[in-house]
């Protein structure tokens, strides 16, 4: 359960996640990481073509920061310490809460990106320099996928998540470990017992 404690704290060293646009005109796809509280770029000054490039079809730019970037750590360091006191307490069925209680923030957060996502995509600047519609006329968005690949004019949008999403995840998977072999331990002493 120390273990499943301390994995997300990786958080704080990689990426949580990562997008990269393609596009014959970039030789070298732009790209941005995404850390639990910043952006940086893939390759060197990605965000301000980024940027450059979005302002042209009325995106907003990629702020410098985010709301999220400080509630994020805190939430990560707070949930660090609920499980390592759990890991400490040693009582396997609180190992359960703490596992699913990362899966429900972890969600939220996962909530909160795709809603930053499409808000980033789909509120428009109405005075933008170039404006695309769909075949119905309805104004184009440029929400990035969420997860996965997707084409947006003449680029190709990939987002996936990094070490950092991993570890998290990772630490999830061991939170529930620890429950498993923790209540087969305490069935093991109650049958001895008996």
């Amino acid at each position: 359960m120390g273990i499943a404690a301390l994995l997300p704290l990786l958080l704080f060293v990689f990426p949580l996640w990562k997008i990269t646009l393609e596009a014959p005109q970039y030789p070298t796809p732009l790209g941005m990481y995404i850390h639990i509280n910043d952006f940086s770029d893939a390759n060197p000054h990605d965000i301000k073509n980024i940027n450059l490039m979005n302002h042209y079809v009325g995106m907003k730019y990629i702020p410098e920061a985010i709301p999220e970037f400080k509630i994020f750590p805190a939430g990560i360091i707070i949930t660090t310490i609920l499980g390592l006191l759990i890991a400490w307490k040693g009582n396997y069925k609180w190992f359960l809460s703490w596992a699913v209680l990362m899966v429900l923030l972890s969600s939220a957060g996962l909530y909160d990106f795709y809603l930053w996502e499409h808000d980033y995509g789909h509120d428009l600047d109405p005075k933008a320099i170039l404006k695309f519609t769909n075949p119905d006329g309805s104004i184009m968005g440029f929400q990035p996928p969420l997860f996965g690949s997707k084409d947006i004019l003449n680029f190709k949008a990939h987002s996936y998540p990094r070490l950092g999403a991993y570890s998290l995840g990772l630490g999830i998977a061991v939170g529930f470990l620890a429950y498993y072999i923790g209540k087969k331990e305490k069935m093991n002493e109650l049958k001895e017992m008996s």
